[in-house]
């Protein structure tokens, strides 16, 4: 090719590389922001976002914000309980990132079962109040949120799959079993057969407005147990 026309080639495709839109650059997971997923343009997004920039601009006392709060998580899984902690650490996560995005002060899941043995953990879920406070006070904890999801699972032989019927429960406390706030999401129905990650995908789904109202709750109506 003469080398007229190679520079002219080659200009020319710098000139259509320029012209090309630039590309969006990919969004990571990032810092945690609520709602920001939220589409702007729809009223009932924009009346659910109003609704939890209220509730976390509840003020908060410095004294709250540096109580310690254990999370701890069960499944009630067609009237069976499952607390085994290291089953549901992405869900605890869900909640434990947006608490301390919040400026709340939790427990790793790790500094909790170094210091609180399963079967008490079991026997907290179980309604046991002696078990309750015997494991805020190894962990020194000032305040509990305890969350239960609740799934009923039933066989779909047409599609072959479960039908899985779920809600979840989370009610915070003071040390000494005082309530202090509770929060619901209810009646999600999936089908699958992973029931772990479909109760995952629900935690993840609700838990801005689950924080969002605990927050609130505990800044407002969260004295000292």
């Amino acid at each position: 090719m003469p080398l007229r026309l190679h520079l002219f080639a080659i200009c020319h495709l710098l000139l259509i590389i320029m012209l090309l839109p630039a590309a969006s650059p990919a969004h990571g997971a990032g810092d945690f922001k609520f709602s920001e997923h939220e589409n702007d343009t729809d009223p009932e997004a924009q009346a659910r976002k109003a609704r939890l920039q209220a509730q976390l601009d509840t003020p908060c006392k410095a004294r709250l914000k540096q109580q310690k709060i254990m999370v701890l998580l069960a499944e009630n899984r067609n009237g069976i309980i499952h607390a085994n902690q290291g089953h549901y650490n992405l869900h605890i996560n869900a909640i434990n990132d947006r608490l301390k995005a919040l400026g709340l002060k939790t427990y790793t899941q790790e500094q909790i079962r170094a210091q609180v043995a399963q079967a008490e953990i079991d026997a907290h879920f179980k309604n046991d109040p002696d078990a309750a406070l015997g494991a805020a006070k190894r962990l020194a904890a000032n305040y509990v949120l305890r969350g239960v999801i609740d799934t009923r699972v039933a066989a779909n032989r047409v599609a072959n799959l479960n039908q899985i019927n779920i809600n979840m429960a989370f009610s915070l406390a003071g040390a000494n079993g005082k309530l202090i706030s509770q929060a619901e999401a209810n009646n999600a129905s999936y089908a699958g057969n992973d029931i772990t990650g479909m109760a995952l995908t629900l935690v993840r789904e609700n838990a801005d407005e689950v924080v969002a109202k605990l927050y609130a709750d505990y800044c407002s109506q969260g004295k000292k147990p």
